[in-house]
């Protein structure tokens, strides 16, 4: 009974990791807000813009949400 949802967390955050784009606000698994601004498709990591010159760069599985734009 316990495996189900579990299931259907785990398709649900592997569908927002794949529909991730540049713009998007996101937070991190560590709690780290900050705006894609660009993706390294081959490696499999984002480049997250945390404030006006810092860019970070991240695995995209450490995205734990993305913020809406109208939030």
């Amino acid at each position: 009974l316990m495996i189900r949802p579990q299931v259907k967390k785990q398709k649900m955050v592997k569908m927002m990791v794949e529909n991730l784009k540049k713009g998007d606000k996101i937070v991190t698994t560590g709690g780290m807000v900050g705006t894609i601004s660009g993706i390294k498709e081959k490696e499999n990591t984002i480049i997250v813009k945390v404030d006006q010159n810092v860019k970070i760069e991240f695995i995209k599985t450490a995205v734990s949400k993305v913020i809406e734009k109208d939030a």
